[in-house]
């Protein structure tokens, strides 16, 4: 903080070392959706023991040449931000990367977000506006917010038309089942649930 005031003037977020340490050993040419969601469950199922948040992972991805772009996690916990989740850190690292807040003009590639569960509602909307051009999930459906007890938010009834209707295409059920398991040892795990507003304490069964 500036001497002068007592206002914070800057915000950090950053992959956690563990995964900043692992970087280098990951492919960086994912050709087929299997593998990419497949990377989100490895990532997800390993983030949320090291203590940095969630159990969530996602990718920007060149689907074109499956050149991996950019990777996140939810750092909620080690950044003390509520709105660094995955799909937040992966596209702001792509964005970054490629000197563009827009990565629908990131040299005329159609970028895709790849996520081993459906957005939450700021993330739904951080998709809206990152111009990316494809969504690809692992799945959707009430199984995360049962399972891990975290508050997804309230999405548009219409979300997939309303994404298709904005140029997003999407793609769901790649690798489900891996991504219900994830949860499901998460849930059991008995990690801290950040929901705000008082109720995330630790998950209630």
């Amino acid at each position: 903080m500036n001497a002068a005031h007592p206002f914070a003037s800057h915000v950090h977020a950053q992959l956690p070392d563990w995964l900043l340490r692992e970087l280098p050993t990951y492919n960086t040419l994912l050709p087929t959706a299997e593998e990419r969601v497949r990377l989100t469950h490895r990532l997800a199922a390993r983030n949320y023991k090291e203590g940095n948040g969630g159990p969530f992972a996602a990718l920007v991805v060149d689907p074109a040449t499956g050149e991996l772009l950019s990777l996140g996690v939810n750092v909620v916990l080690s950044s003390g931000l509520s709105s660094v989740h995955a799909e937040v850190m992966a596209l702001s690292l792509a964005q970054t990367r490629l000197g563009a807040w827009d990565l629908g003009s990131a040299g005329g590639r159609e970028l895709e977000l790849v996520v081993n569960w459906r957005p939450c509602t700021m993330c739904y909307g951080a998709l809206i506006w990152s111009g990316v051009k494809h969504l690809l999930i692992a799945g959707e459906g009430p199984e995360c917010e049962a399972l891990t007890g975290f508050d997804e938010g309230p999405m548009p009834t219409h979300w997939r038309a309303e994404l298709e209707r904005r140029g997003i295409r999407v793609t769901s059920g790649v690798l489900r089942e891996e991504a219900i398991a994830v949860f499901a040892d998460y849930g059991r795990s008995g990690s801290l649930v950040y929901n705000a507003r008082g109720t995330g304490s630790r998950r209630q069964d």
